[in-house]
């Protein structure tokens, strides 16, 4: 489906049950290579969630190979792009309703990253905000995307020799914490609670309006260059503007029907951290 005629995608609220370990369909529909073993790669995610990820933010999955989504399962899939995940039906969640996370493997290899990292960033960030609804409070009276990797997004390292994604720590989304006193993110890279590092952003929101900060000038420029259809954060800003509609409907039918005014959206802006 061309980019200009692709159909808008209905936002769906959802929440899921975290008392259980969930199944994970890996499905790899590139028409393009991955630049590592489709199995190997399978087994790298699966070891950086049971020997990184899970020890640090306690939320375990069962990662197995597959060719189509599986009943009850969550989906991590490999398209070409955003336009491939619109022909093939994959939106914001499976046809059940459950976790589904995308990784776009032309558009990673003509931003020159890997997708090993891509895929090691996306199955982070969905184990611990599958509903892509979570923030946490910050700097500056803002709210901050909890997201896992996107402040430290540039940094990798290997398992098996197959590159994974650096990630933040809890501790990093705790605002009184002192500098350096204690882990902030798996490389040790981060030393204070919300730093974006250079090769970093985050999604930041204040009351309705939200925007993206940088660790980097250079960081800003690549970010304005990627194909960001369907990624997770355009998702994120769909819920909070879709959440502002419904409130300012309300307030408009308990105001005689006058709508209130809407908030401009920030500025991208860089960090200060």
């Amino acid at each position: 489906m061309a980019t200009g005629t692709a159909r808008k995608q209905k936002v769906i609220m959802a929440a899921f049950d975290r008392g259980q370990v969930p199944t994970i369909a890996c499905i790899n529909h590139a028409s393009v290579g991955l630049g590592v073993d489709f199995n190997k790669l399978i087994v790298a995610l699966q070891k950086f969630l049971d020997e990184c990820f899970v020890p640090v933010w306690g939320t375990p999955a069962k990662l197995v190979k597959a060719t189509r989504p599986l009943p009850g399962a969550w989906t991590l899939v490999f398209l070409d792009n955003a336009d491939a995940a619109n022909a093939l039906g994959y939106h914001d969640l499976t046809v059940n309703g459950l976790p589904l996370a995308k990784i776009f493997v032309k558009t990673t290899l003509q931003d020159n990253q890997k997708v090993s990292v891509t895929a090691c960033h996306e199955l982070a960030e969905m184990m611990v905000d599958p509903a892509i609804n979570l923030w946490s409070d910050g700097p500056n009276n803002m709210l901050y995307a909890y997201e896992m990797c996107d402040a430290v997004e540039e940094q990798e390292f290997l398992i098996d020799g197959i590159a994974m994604s650096d990630f933040v720590y809890p501790a990093f989304f705790e605002g009184f914490r002192k500098p350096k006193s204690t882990q902030f993110d798996y490389l040790k890279k981060v030393t204070k609670p919300f730093q974006i590092l250079a090769g970093g952003y985050s999604l930041v929101r204040k009351g309705t309006s939200v925007t993206q900060i940088f660790g980097s000038v250079a960081k800003q420029k690549r970010f304005a260059r990627e194909d960001r259809r369907q990624h997770r954060s355009e998702y994120r800003k769909r819920l909070v503007k879709r959440r502002n509609v419904a409130k300012s409907s309300r307030a408009a039918a308990g105001n005689g029907g006058r709508r209130q005014e809407k908030l401009q959206p920030m500025q991208p802006s860089m960090t200060t951290h």
